[in-house]
């Protein structure tokens, strides 16, 4: 298993559920585990009852368990200022006022939470030498995957951007102070370092992303899920990222035999709806299942995510070192 684990998955299936069970079974098993929400419902803190932010805070009553949750709109706020920050050291001073209100209005376009997002996501990737296991509550499949995509184009565009901007400052300043100066400047130029800067940032991600990272798909015994998830597979495959398996999540149990009735009618019809979708998991997906969790007449909380935390059959062990 490798450090970073991923849970993604359409909006309800139970990824929160599945995460903290995932992240507390690597607890008891001795690895000092980071839970990471970044799904705007906050979902974390109702599971153990316990309020948490965007710095890792103890579980309470679980040695080795730590778990934080990123806010979507404090993230963009933040990435916001940051970004203002480097700009207003990096241009005219009379052209500060509009360049803010450039990057104010390009953080209310789709896709500014993705970004923003991103920024923190590889920080705490990059600040995670304390922890064993690193594992990621992920917003909804769409969002997450055009999240993980983010490395391999930001990376070229950004190579284009450095090329543009060196082309510009070498051409400026021979014109301006002659060959040998213009060098230096270009060593010296805020804006290429800064790109660089993010370069480097989104190759790290991208490797870590590939090379490091495990993705599992959690859904639901529904049309809807099991296409989702059909989706989601194609578009990591396409991004070289593997899914290592399937979760199935809020599966109907059985009522007993001798059970009649209306409540008893639908129940047995609809699990046997959802074994025979179960049987279309097991047999039109490569990836293997690795648990089928069943539906719980209360929330998932206490003794009862330790139940789920029984029936994920997912490693926890580190991954050998390659020869």
């Amino acid at each position: 298993m490798n450090k970073f684990v991923f849970f993604g998955g359409k909006g309800g299936v139970g990824k929160t559920t599945v995460s903290s069970a995932y992240g507390l079974k690597c607890a008891r098993d001795g690895l000092r585990t980071l839970l990471v929400s970044t799904d705007p419902a906050h979902s974390t803190s109702d599971v153990f009852d316990q309020q948490f932010d965007d710095d890792p805070k103890p579980v309470e009553g679980h040695e080795d368990l730590f778990a934080m949750e990123l806010d979507p709109d404090e993230e963009v706020q933040r990435h916001m200022r940051e970004i203002k920050s480097t700009m207003s050291d990096q241009v005219s001073p009379a052209i500060v006022n509009e360049i803010d209100r450039q990057i104010e209005l390009a953080h209310r376009t789709p896709g500014a939470y993705e970004a923003a997002l991103f920024d923190r996501f590889i920080d705490v990737m990059r600040n995670s030498d304390e922890y064993d296991r690193v594992v990621f509550d992920t917003s909804p499949t769409g969002g997450t995957l055009r999240l993980l995509a983010l490395p391999e184009f930001l990376e070229s565009w950004i190579e284009r951007l450095t090329d543009k901007r060196k082309e510009s400052v070498d051409l400026f300043e021979k014109a301006a102070i002659g060959d040998k100066e213009a060098r230096q400047k270009l060593k010296e130029d805020p804006i290429i370092r800064r790109l660089t800067e993010r370069k480097e940032m989104f190759e790290f991600a991208g490797e870590t992303l590939r090379e490091e990272s495990a993705f599992y798909l959690v859904l639901n015994p529904d049309e809807l899920s099991i296409e989702e998830s059909r989706r989601a597979i194609d578009d990591l495959t396409d991004a070289n990222l593997t899914v290592g398996g399937l979760v199935v999540n809020k599966v109907a149990p059985a009522p007993d035999d001798d059970e009649t009735g209306k409540g008893a009618t639908y129940l047995r019809e609809r699990h046997r709806t959802e074994q025979d979708r179960l049987e279309r998991i097991h047999s039109e997906f490569d990836q293997p299942v690795v648990a089928v969790i069943e539906q719980r007449v209360s929330e998932i909380k206490g003794d009862l995510l330790a139940e789920v935390t029984e029936e994920l059959g997912i490693e926890t062990a580190a991954s050998p070192p390659q020869a």
